[in-house]
């Protein structure tokens, strides 16, 4: 923290502290575990007992202020010396052991880390003796200083206010910069997709003005609704472009890619939804004043029968444009509801998807509504019935099966289909999938996370976030206990084998060989299809947004054994070239952020080979590098971690491989330093760099304002 933000924090804890302690003007334990909110009552504890220097077994806003400011304006040695002392449990002025265990025991649970005791007693062992520089049993304050030393991230830590550690995550601010859409990066990195926007609002401006100007003699009223009307025309028909997928995967190949927004085609479709329900209401309320109009000239009608009968005979088709034009409002403002990002990633996918199929509604009230929409929706229209027909007979004719299912932790389903011979796809393809045991009529997107070169199968990795794919899960949970209760019921009836069928029961609990029909609708092209042509490309998965990732680092790791080269008088390896016609890439950097231990087991097997593939160093360095993140996980700046990161950097050398994961690449606590990540990117010079990034909204605009500010080109998995 700044000097300005350690004072507003001060002030802010003597105001929390007046909130806290009652008539005494102290704090005890309990209100002081509440107010710091440390999950573990450990350090709760200790720092409890340190700032209480008369031993009262309460704390005084003058002794809390004074440990604060040690921690704040004091040196180095002043907040090593607080750090021994939380060690120190039995305050002997040294730390034997049992001691360290306790510690970094606690340091676990706070980082929602879980790890067997064995494992547990080498991460004592191996900072202990690293520690203990003197083999005396037990480490001095000395010995822990220099050993801290050895750590330049821990040491540099200490050089900002240690108030850090004790500082609640709701006194973590933002930095206010300036935004990034008035940076000249963002105008730069987004020319294509701005360029686009202002074309299409060109076009929507003049055909509004030509419509009005063609509509002047009926009045200010008309000229508006018949404006608002011909831009209808246009976005109605536009927003289905925009879906037409098979062609969009089709031009993803071709030159248009590099000069028309392709990889926007979602986004765009949101902003051309939002400007039909604009100019939809603009539309209605511009008929209504001009229907007030009418009544006031002729008093003919009412406002209900020019709004809700045939009567006043408006429309080309038995004067039914009124009508259909109040369906069509409703409709159309259901549609924008229920397409609300609230209602998508709230677990109700499904009120989405019903209230989407609505569409095909929308555009037969509009050919019935306006004489000229059919003009503008001919040509879209049949091409996107066509699109629709071949993939109904595509995905009919080549009837699937789930051969295998696994389920994996926080309810991730992984399924593997069987893979028909004529179906191709590229790495990052997705696919539309319909399981009529789950639901008939619902088709579902997910990204295939196996790679194209997997001849036989093909992987989905399902994450369980609305109705569907919860249906999903349980559906086989359900199978899968059903199995396992038939064989253990087998195991107890034959005693003799008891033991080893327990054992394969276990190993098969959330495994299991099926046969159930499901129907594929796709293979649909995504940015990452991008890939092959980049230099350097940084890859960045949060949580199950690894899913394309995973089929693209398996292509990529196929075609760079291809190319390995080996000696043939000794062990040596090498890559000859990696750049050519097919791949141009020169490195590969992936970036993997999970919340939980158990969300890495998800594709801790197949990283496992990809590393593998690269024991031996390449001379230029490793083609591919992995980099492992835990969110839950504090990192190296909380001194309730201090300990436990350090013990998992020495086991992790001594055995070559990370504690958490059991693969080769360390996993780092907290989330990623984007700005050091993107800084060490630039600094390789491996040629052009490129992002692909799957994950959360948020995340992403974080990431695209980074990549904007080093000039990388910046790509988001849309669906």
């Amino acid at each position: 923290m700044s000097l300005d933000e350690d004072t507003r924090w001060l002030e802010w804890v003597t105001k929390q502290f007046g909130n806290i302690a009652g008539d005494d003007k102290e704090i005890d334990l309990d209100e002081f575990k509440t107010a710091l909110k440390v999950k573990e009552s450990f350090f709760a504890e200790r720092f409890f007992e340190l700032f209480d220097s008369d031993g009262s077994r309460s704390i005084s806003l003058d002794e809390l202020l004074k440990a604060l400011n040690l921690l704040i304006h004091g040196s180095k040695t002043d907040k090593l010396r607080f750090l021994f002392q939380v060690y120190d449990v039995d305050g002997s002025g040294s730390i034997d052991p049992d001691e360290l265990r306790t510690v970094l025991k606690s340091c676990l649970r706070e980082s929602a880390i879980s790890l067997p005791e064995e494992k547990l007693d080498d991460l004592t062992l191996a900072l202990f003796e690293s520690a203990d520089k003197d083999n005396s049993g037990s480490i001095t304050f000395e010995e822990l200083k220099a050993e801290l030393e050895t750590f330049p991230e821990v040491m540099e830590n200490l050089t900002i206010s240690a108030a850090n550690w004790l500082k609640p995550p709701e006194m973590e601010q933002k930095k206010r910069n300036t935004p990034r859409y008035l940076t000249r990066a963002y105008w730069q990195n987004n020319s294509r997709k701005l360029l686009f926007l202002c074309f299409y609002c060109l076009i929507n401006v003049l055909l509004f003005i030509m419509a009005m100007l063609q509509h002047a003699p009926g009045g200010i009223w008309l000229m508006l609704a018949k404006g608002c009307g011909t831009c209808l025309d246009l976005n109605c028909t536009f927003i289905m472009v925009l879906m037409l997928r098979r062609c969009l995967t089709w031009l993803r190949a071709t030159w248009v890619v590099r000069v028309l927004p392709l990889d926007q085609n979602i986004l765009l479709h949101h902003i051309v939804g939002y400007a039909i329900l604009i100019f939809t209401i603009g539309h209605t309320m511009a008929h209504v004043m001009n229907f007030g109009r009418l009544i006031q000239m002729d008093g003919r009608y009412h406002m209900w029968e020019y709004l809700l009968t045939t009567r006043p005979g408006i429309g080309w088709i038995y004067g039914t444009a009124s009508i259909t034009g109040v369906v069509l409002q409703v409709l159309i403002c259901l549609m924008v509801v229920c397409s609300s990002t609230f209602v998508r990633r709230s677990g109700h996918f499904e009120v989405f998807y019903w209230t989407h199929l609505s569409y095909v509604w929308v555009w037969i009230l509009l050919i019935v509504h306006c004489a000229n929409f059919w003009k503008w929706f001919v040509v879209p229209g049949i091409v996107f019935i066509v699109e629709k027909l071949v993939g109904i007979a595509v995905s009919r004719m080549s009837g699937q099966y789930i051969i295998e299912v696994n389920l994996l932790p926080s309810k991730v389903t992984h399924l593997v289909i069987k893979r028909p011979p004529f179906f191709h796809f590229k790495p990052g393809d997705f696919i539309y999938i319909n399981i009529p045991v789950i639901a008939k009529y619902e088709w579902h997107p997910f990204t295939i996370s196996s790679a194209p070169e997997q001849q036989d199968i093909m992987w989905l990795h399902v994450r369980s976030m609305g109705q569907w794919t919860n249906r999903l899960y349980e559906y086989f949970q359900s199978e899968s206990q059903t199995t396992s209760t038939k064989r253990l019921t087998a195991s107890l009836r034959n005693r003799h084998h008891q033991t080893q069928t327990l054992i394969t029961a276990k190993l098969s609990e959330n495994h299991r060989f099926c046969n159930i029909k499901c129907y594929v609708d796709g293979p649909y092209g995504t940015p990452t299809r991008q890939i092959f042509a980049s230099e350097h490309a940084v890859l960045i998965g949060a949580g199950i947004g690894i899913t394309p990732f995973a089929s693209i680092l398996q292509s990529i790791m196929y075609r760079y054994r291809m190319r390995k080269q080996n000696c043939p008088n000794c062990s040596y390896s090498w890559c000859a070239t990696i750049k050519d016609s097919e791949m141009n890439l020169r490195k590969v950097d992936f970036i993997w952020i999970n919340r939980d231990q158990k969300s890495f087991e998800w594709f801790v097997s197949l990283l496992t080979k990809l590393e593998m593939d690269q024991a031996d160093e390449e001379p230029e360095g490793r083609f591919l590098e992995m980099h492992m993140y835990m969110t839950s996980a504090l990192s190296k700046n909380d001194m309730k971690a201090i300990g436990l990161q350090m013990a998992l950097d020495l086991l992790a050398k001594k055995e070559k491989r990370d504690s958490i994961t059991g693969l080769r690449t360390r996993t780092q606590p907290g989330r990623p330093e984007w700005r050091k990540v993107f800084q060490k990117v630039s600094e390789e010079k491996k040629g052009k760099v490129h992002v692909f990034y799957c994950g959360s909204p948020a995340l992403a605009k974080v990431i695209k304002a980074h990549c904007e500010q080093f000039g990388f080109s910046f790509y988001k998995e849309n669906f």
